[in-house]
């Protein structure tokens, strides 16, 4: 009642949209810094395409009504499908293999080589997930593959300061975590400069808008999913982002707990099963049906490319790791061990001469680019989403772990913004203070990573990308 009656006093709708308008104008500017530091750091790439173009290309070929891409390409990592007369006349489409005389076609069946009397040629597609060409229609249809792929990553990693600022007080307004506002502030610069998102939101080129991408809907996804409350919201976010980043369709536990917690948990599963399933049937299928369209709709787009509703075209690479792939496969207990050092184990070397600093192409461990996330191993308190989202995290990382490529050429490891959103959500929930040894911390990680935003890609001097023995070892 006490509530009510200041509520309904003159003034308290007032003094609500003061609150509100002052919300807005925090959110705003926060997308302005990001957005100014971001275009600077980027400096001389915004005003024109990057070299790896891939979603503007893919965009100008759905604006033509086409999933293949007309040749000449720009950049690497395109998937590419030949099509060859075989020696009774009829044609298939496939690759040729590296390590045997085969011809594997789309449908898996492996014919000699022999057996191939021409080529009629090789047709191209973006073998990374589609999601993000939707940025890129708008520069496509104005500029057709000549289109910026630049200034749409660079907006969208703006707009990962204030997603991560509502995540972070969805948490707090849920009683989840009791950082301050000033607190949750010193992780968004934690997330937005103090990791390797800072050089991967200034590249453009394929592989870094996915990442920055990535990071964006995984906020919207963790905000949506705290206390399970928009799960048409979460639902629509982790569609899109499986479509972006294949591993984060593995963050769906995040709903799935926190849906399971609002409708009582154990002790209402004991209970009252029944009712329990009844309630929790509504959120699910709102949780579902939007994952399941994103998932239908992807391998529609799969298996019209490449005749499988589950291949991208990451098989159909022509890159330099082919015969690894051909031996050990795309995702392999093989490559466990090195994609472990670069994740973990990485440090810059100092010289004592110019360039003074030399970084691996595998780039440098997690925690040296983001020190501050050492005090994860030390949580003070372990709420209702600890578990939840460190499942989430290991489910992420996983495939990653396991994939044929560290990330190279890279700053650090880029591979764990598939989940760094997690982990600075973690952070939040963890409860430890922090102090000014954690904020030296995520000064230090800023200072670290505006050298990666400045140098990589354009100061080489300082990344070992061949010519050290260590490197070509790990590569392989």
């Amino acid at each position: 009642m006490r509530l009510a009656g200041v509520l309904t006093r003159p003034g308290a709708g007032a003094v609500a949209r003061l609150r509100y308008c002052r919300a807005v104008r925090r959110y705003a500017a926060l997308f302005a810094i990001g957005l100014a530091v971001y275009s600077l750091a980027a400096w001389d790439r915004i005003w024109r395409p990057s070299a790896a173009p891939h979603f503007v290309y893919q965009a100008d070929a759905w604006l033509h009504g086409r999933a293949a891409i007309d040749p000449p390409l720009t950049g690497d990592d395109w998937a590419q499908v030949e099509t060859v007369v075989l020696d009774d006349g009829t044609t298939a489409s496939g690759r040729r293999l590296m390590t045997r005389p085969v011809f594997r076609t789309l449908d898996g069946d492996e014919l000699a080589a022999s057996r191939i009397r021409r080529s009629l040629g090789k047709t191209a597609y973006v073998s990374f997930p589609p999601l993000p060409t939707l940025l890129m229609l708008p520069g496509a249809a104005i500029g057709g593959r000549a289109g910026n792929d630049v200034v749409p990553t660079l907006l969208v990693a703006a707009l990962i300061l204030p997603l991560a600022l509502l995540a972070l007080r969805r948490l707090a307004a849920a009683g989840l975590s009791r950082r301050s506002p000033g607190d949750d502030l010193w992780l968004v610069a934690t997330l937005a400069f103090g990791s390797v998102l800072w050089f991967s939101a200034v590249q453009g080129k394929v592989w870094y808008t996915a990442h920055v991408v990535g990071v964006a809907l995984a906020l919207v996804y963790a905000w949506a999913s705290v206390e399970a409350r928009h799960p048409v919201v979460a639902g629509l976010a982790l569609g899109a982002a499986a479509l972006t980043r294949t591993a984060m369709a593995f963050m769906v536990p995040l709903f799935l707990c926190e849906a399971w917690r609002m409708h009582g948990g154990l002790a209402a599963w004991r209970s009252d099963r029944r009712g329990m399933l009844r309630a929790l049937r509504g959120p699910l299928a709102r949780f579902a049906a939007p994952v399941a369209a994103f998932a239908v709709a992807g391998m529609v787009y799969n298996y019209v490319r490449f005749a499988s509703p589950t291949e991208f075209g990451h098989s159909y690479l022509e890159v330099r790791q082919q015969a690894q792939i051909e031996q050990y496969g795309l995702a392999s207990y093989h490559y466990l061990a090195r994609n472990l050092a670069v994740a973990f184990t990485l440090l810059p070397e100092l010289l004592p001469r110019a360039p003074y600093v030399q970084i691996s192409g595998h780039g440098l461990a997690l925690w040296f680019t983001t020190p501050v996330l050492l005090l994860l191993l030390w949580p003070r308190d372990r709420g209702p989403l600890h578990r939840p989202l460190w499942l989430c995290v290991a489910l992420v990382a996983l495939p990653s772990l396991l994939y044929q490529n560290s990330g190279w050429v890279q700053f650090g490891y880029r591979f764990s913004l598939d989940y760094l959103a997690l982990l600075v959500l973690l952070l939040a929930i963890g409860g430890r203070p922090l102090t000014r040894v954690a904020r030296a911390l995520i000064v230090a990680g800023i200072v670290i990573n505006l050298f990666g935003a400045i140098t990589f890609d354009r100061a080489w001097q300082h990344y070992r990308v061949g010519g050290n023995t260590y490197d070509v070892i790990v590569a392989h």
